[in-house]
């Protein structure tokens, strides 16, 4: 029953931020502070969801050294989007034709913050993190990896390729960064990192969804394999290989750390607490 009132709460909280940020679409400045708003309720319904389900603290959530955690997570979700931008324009596929518009970079922000967070709560607080007491980290690494690449099949431009690249490139390497520092931070920084880069400053599609102009008035052409086509540069060869190369490094440092899980029943305390200690 833990499992079903936290899925429960986290996807009441992310519905109601969907629905928040439908009402305020085309008011940038008020997608900034509804999705804002979604992100901290997400983290805080979460957060004592748990602590009531599993008599715990939400340890995976806990606010000590949250700030620079999700700074480091921003940095390297940003760098890698930009390692896949700089292939891309260095090939000739994607051009800047000048400034875009600061304003939507800015209802982005917002958007991109509130999916950042309830999409991490979702898949790695509670899906990954239950899955893996009974099977182990790899197990439930690969079947919640797999699960959110299907989850964007429902988007706009989908396709089967790149349901496959989400589930590599975000899947699971955001699964990899929280079993490497068991808390949600990094991750939740890596994913809107990506994400905010993606759209807000790069302006192409995220995940098969047209975005509103952000930073840069930009343009891609080219062969779908390089650039993901319709569905942005999240399908690109290159965004496939970044996930997995940042992947084995957050694994290579879970299992410094002590943080893989192997294969066998758990018991109803959950794993993390233990790891974390």
């Amino acid at each position: 029953m833990r499992f079903i009132w936290q899925l429960l709460a986290v996807v009441a909280i992310s519905i109601a931020g969907g629905q928040g940020l439908a009402a305020v679409d085309g008011n940038p400045w008020l997608q900034l502070v509804v999705g804002s708003l979604a992100a901290v309720l997400a983290i805080f319904v979460y957060g004592w969801v748990v602590r009531r389900t599993e008599h715990r603290p939400s340890t995976e959530v806990g606010l000590e050294g949250a700030a620079p955690a999700v700074g480091r997570g921003l940095l390297i979700g940003a760098a890698m989007f930009s390692a896949v931008v700089v292939n891309l324009f260095s090939s000739g596929q994607y051009e800047v034709d000048g400034l875009g518009s600061p304003t939507g970079a800015v209802g982005l922000f917002g958007f991109m913050a509130a999916a950042a967070v309830t999409e991490e709560v979702l898949y790695r607080g509670v899906l990954f993190r239950i899955v893996e007491e009974r099977t182990g980290t790899w197990i439930a690494l690969i079947l919640t990896g797999l699960l959110f690449g299907a989850s964007h099949l429902f988007n706009p431009h989908a396709s089967l390729w790149g349901a496959f690249a989400i589930a590599i490139e975000a899947g699971g390497m955001l699964t990899a960064a929280y079993v490497a520092t068991r808390r949600l931070w990094v991750p939740i920084g890596v994913h809107f990192g990506w994400n905010f880069a993606a759209s807000g400053i790069y302006s192409t599609e995220v995940s098969g969804n047209d975005t509103p102009q952000g930073l840069l008035n930009s343009s891609m052409s080219g062969p779908e394999l390089l650039t993901g086509g319709d569905f942005g540069p999240e399908g690109s060869v290159y965004a496939i290989l970044f996930g997995v190369l940042v992947t084995i490094a957050f694994m290579w440092l879970a299992h410094r750390r002590g943080h893989v899980v192997p294969r066998r029943h758990t018991d109803r305390n959950d794993a993390t607490t233990r790891l974390v200690r």
